[in-house]
């Protein structure tokens, strides 16, 4: 993807592959973010594999609940719902828990979706041909309040609460898959398959946008979380690029021409991404031309 020497259009539209390398401005080929953040996934999977068949104890386990070098580590979801399957908190919950609340405090709380996610990877694949479908009009685009996973979120805490059942276990594919790749083929993975279908041909990202109470967990720490994309509008041209190709498009609002004039009435060129949506898959800076995003530590001055 040659970003710097394209149309927007041939920069939205680029082929899938392209996505994954793009060309500097001197001429260069360099990896973009979707290339490490897709490894990030692939490296993180690939230890609970090895753990598990291999026996060497580096990262053993789900994504919902593992044990890195014999430390232990839940998925905050998983923590909140076993607890209210069970109505007991067990220390071991309360360790994993709060070291992963911790991490996502400091590099981003809905980052997970975006850099361990593995149904992450299989919804990227179904949004680049949902957009395609939708530019050749064999689709239409829909779309809902992001805040409507909000009510999934209660909906299945409440069930689970009632009936003391993992209600959401049976439907959710990061534990399907994140089994699946472990312990091998289950039919549920038919169910993963369905949902990809569901965003292909009916509505973009609608597991992570709408309904999955994972990343509606990490949304809550998304909105403090150290580490934030910052947009620079002295370089922002206002293309759009970004808007299309943002997993999370409301979050980035504010960059539209109609909020300049009180930006620069308040004397403000730069802006946090602060909307716990954020996903920091860094989408924005892989199709940006002009180079007006860029990652900060909130904490830095601390350090």
């Amino acid at each position: 993807m040659d970003r710097y020497n394209s149309t927007i259009r041939d920069i939205i539209r680029a082929p899938f592959l392209s996505t994954f390398y793009y060309k500097t401005k001197r001429g260069g080929i360099r990896p973009t973010w979707r290339f490490w953040r897709w490894l990030s996934v692939i490296i993180i999977n690939i230890a609970f594999f090895i753990s598990y068949h291999v026996d060497v104890q580096l990262l053993e386990g789900t994504m919902n609940g593992s044990r890195l070098l014999g430390f232990h580590l839940i998925d905050l979801f998983t923590a909140i719902e076993t607890w209210a399957a069970t109505h007991v908190i067990h220390i071991n919950m309360i360790i994993g828990s709060v070291t992963i609340a911790f991490f996502y405090l400091l590099f981003g709380g809905k980052s997970f979706c975006a850099w361990a996610c593995p149904y992450g990877i299989i919804s990227e694949i179904g949004e680049y041909f949902h957009q395609k479908l939708v530019r050749k009009k064999i689709i239409k685009e829909r779309r809902w309040d992001p805040r409507i996973r909000f009510a999934f979120w209660a909906v299945i805490l409440g069930i689970t609460f009632i009936h003391g059942f993992l209600i959401f276990e049976v439907i959710n594919p990061i534990g399907i898959l994140s089994r699946l790749i472990v312990y091998g083929w289950s039919l549920a993975a038919v169910w993963v398959v369905v949902i990809l279908l569901f965003e292909i041909f009916y509505s973009r990202r609608m597991w992570c946008t709408y309904i999955c109470p994972v990343g509606t967990t990490y949304n809550v720490i998304g909105w403090v979380t150290a580490t934030k994309v910052q947009w620079d509008m002295d370089k922002c041209d206002h293309c759009g690029a970004c808007l299309d190709a943002c997993f999370e498009n409301h979050v980035i609002e504010f960059i539209k021409p109609k909020y300049d004039k009180a930006r620069k009435e308040k004397g403000v060129s730069k802006q946090l991404v602060i909307n716990g949506d954020c996903t920091l898959c860094a989408r924005c800076f892989d199709v940006c031309h002009t180079d007006a995003y860029n990652f900060t530590f909130r904490l830095k001055d601390l350090v």
